[in-house]
C-alpha cells in the first residue's frame, strides 16, 4: 500500500474492497475544437474566435469505479492568464489535493491508475503517496491513452465546446466547469464512456476479454482487478 510499482499478492482492487480510480489531465485554449454545423448552401458558416496570447484552462480529473457503486467523476480547473509567476499547470500538491478530496468523499482504499507524467513519478509525489496508506498507485504503459477512460470524458467535453466562441478565458473556464458538472451528474453517461474502453473494470462484467490481453507482461498493470 502507498507505493508505486508491482502489486503485492492480495492487494488487488477486489481483495482490498477498493475504489479503482483513473486520473488524467488535459487543457483547452480560447480557440474552440472543430465541429460540424449547418448553414445555407454555398455559404460556409464562420465563427469568429479569440486566440490571443497563451491563456489556457488546465484540467485534472479522476474517474472512480467500484463493484456495486455508481461511477464518480471528480475534477479541477486551473485558469492560466499569462501573468508573471502564475502556474501554467497542476503541481504535485494540486494532484494530491484532488485525490484527498476524492478519498474524503468515497472512503476506503483507493487504487490509482495514471500515466507516466513527470510530476506523477517525481520524488515529491512519491513522498505524498507514501504518506497515504489508503493509496496504491499503478502506471499505465507508455503511449496507451486508449486504456484510460478519461480520454472519453475529454472527447465528450471538447465535442460540446465545438463552435462555441468564448472571448475571455474566464468565460471559457465557466463553460468548461458547467459542461463537466453536467457529465458528473449523469452516471449513465459515465458508464457509457467506460463501456467504450472495453476494460475489465469492477461492476462491468462484459469487459471480460481485454484487460489481460492488453496488459500481459507489464509488471505495473496486471494486478489491478485480480
Amino acid at each position: 500500500m502507498g507505493s508505486a510499482g508491482v502489486a503485492v499478492r492480495g492487494q488487488t482492487v477486489g481483495d482490498l474492497g477498493a475504489w479503482l480510480i483513473f486520473e488524467d489531465e488535459a487543457g483547452q485554449g480560447l480557440r474552440p475544437p472543430k465541429g460540424r454545423t449547418g448553414g445555407r448552401r454555398g455559404r460556409t458558416p464562420v465563427v469568429n474566435v479569440t486566440d490571443k496570447g497563451t491563456h489556457r484552462v488546465s484540467l485534472a480529473a479522476l474517474l472512480a469505479v467500484k463493484q456495486g457503486e455508481r461511477p464518480h467523476l471528480f475534477y479541477r480547473a486551473l485558469t492560466y492568464r499569462g501573468r508573471a509567476g502564475e502556474p501554467k499547470g497542476f503541481t504535485e500538491r494540486d494532484c494530491i489535493r484532488l485525490l484527498d478530496a476524492a478519498h474524503a468523499q468515497l472512503g476506503g482504499p483507493i487504487v490509482l491508475v495514471w500515466d507516466n507524467l513527470g510530476s506523477h513519478r517525481s520524488t515529491k509525489m512519491r513522498r505524498h503517496i507514501d504518506a497515504r496508506n489508503w493509496l496504491t498507485v499503478f502506471y499505465l504503459p507508455p503511449y496507451t491513452p486508449e486504456l484510460n477512460p478519461l480520454e472519453g470524458v475529454w472527447a465528450h467535453l471538447k465535442t460540446s465546446l465545438a463552435n462555441l466562441a468564448k472571448h475571455t478565458i474566464d468565460q471559457l473556464t465557466d463553460l468548461i466547469r458547467t459542461r463537466l458538472k453536467h457529465i458528473q451528474h449523469r452516471p449513465a453517461l459515465i458508464t457509457g464512456i467506460l463501456n467504450r474502453t472495453h476494460l475489465q473494470i469492477p461492476g462491468n462484467p462484459h469487459y471480460r476479454s481485454s484487460l489481460g490481453a492488453c496488459f500481459t507482461g507489464d509488471r505495473a498493470i496486471t494486478a489491478w482487478c485480480g
